[in-house]
């Protein structure tokens, strides 16, 4: 029997799913506005409710908001949100509110770029499915920005200490594409630009090999925290041959058995109030609709490797 599948495009490695992306800010009813009233997102209902931290919801991934001095993550977070327009609007309604702080928005090409007010950007696309999977709202992506020359080394750090596939790309810089889920990425750019220090961080993601990885961070001393039986943390990506650190970032690495594993997560549907309210039109769902099952429909789906999407975006 012909192969008709590239089934190598399925492959996910040893991470499942990149699920949050952890920064402290000083003032929850601003991050409020930005988060939830501006971009759109929802806040988790159930856990951290109170003044102190509130986790945001974005599909099956979240941005996790503890009180705290500001933390800016060092390059940008990828959003997938539906309708560029009702977007705009809501940041447009925020601006007064948000004056004298780090917020702004502006319109690209491919995506709108807004600033939190403390200056975390986050890069917000339409859905499109052959680029970042069959989702209307989620975190395709995180791309930090990295000194120039060190994206090989972190391509090589990752699948031989994490298990996790990488590869090299080229386009508005070199980059290191690290999969970290169904359709999810690290993203690794170098760049000459000045950097400012670490400020603490963090990104999450479950991984199914837990104690190989494990094994070998501590092997090289980089295991930076002990949370629990499901959980540990590090902080250096490190050259592989002379441990040298090539970039800094806090990894949450949790086992597919931790208890929070795909918890289901609310997303409601910014586009309704209280004037234009319809029942059964409080939620919106993260995943684009059934298609039917055509060849061409599979054929392109076979495609869809990550360095042809990967290569759309840089």
């Amino acid at each position: 029997m012909p192969q008709q599948f590239d089934r190598s495009a399925e492959d996910l490695g040893n991470a499942i799913h990149l699920e949050h992306v952890n920064i402290t800010v000083p003032d929850q009813r601003l991050a409020t506005l930005f988060y939830v009233t501006g971009l759109g997102l929802t806040r988790d209902p159930y856990l951290m409710v109170s003044d102190t931290n509130m986790w945001i919801n974005a599909g099956r991934s979240q941005f996790h908001l503890p009180s705290g001095k500001a933390q800016v993550l060092r390059g940008h977070t990828g959003l997938v949100i539906e309708g560029r327009e009702a977007l705009l609007a809501r940041l447009a309604s925020i601006k007064g509110k948000l004056e004298g702080t780090a917020f702004s928005y502006a319109e690209h090409n491919d995506y709108v770029e807004a600033t939190c007010p403390w200056g975390n950007r986050v890069h917000v696309h339409e859905p499109d499915a052959a680029r970042f999977g069959r989702i209307t709202l989620g975190i395709p992506y995180v791309s930090f920005d990295v000194p120039v020359g060190s994206a090989q080394a972190i391509c090589a750090f990752y699948p031989e200490v994490m298990g996790m596939p990488a590869g090299l790309r080229n386009g508005d810089g070199k980059v290191a594409a690290v999969k970290t889920g169904r359709d999810q990425h690290l993203l690794f750019r170098e760049t000459d630009r000045p950097q400012p220090g670490y400020d603490g961080h963090h990104v999450q993601m479950y991984i199914t090999d837990f104690s190989g990885p494990y094994r070998k961070l501590l092997a090289r001393d980089l295991i930076s925290r002990e949370d629990n039986q499901y959980q540990y943390r590090f902080c250096d990506i490190v050259d592989l041959d002379s441990g040298k650190p090539l970039f800094t970032v806090e990894h949450e690495v949790r086992s597919a058995t931790h208890p929070m594993f795909m918890r289901p997560l609310v997303n409601r549907n910014p586009a309704v109030n209280n004037r234009n309210y319809a029942h059964s039109h409080d939620q919106t769902s993260w995943a684009m609709g059934p298609v039917a099952s055509t060849r061409r429909e599979r054929e392109g789906s076979n495609l869809r490797h990550a360095s042809a999407r990967w290569r759309a975006i840089n």
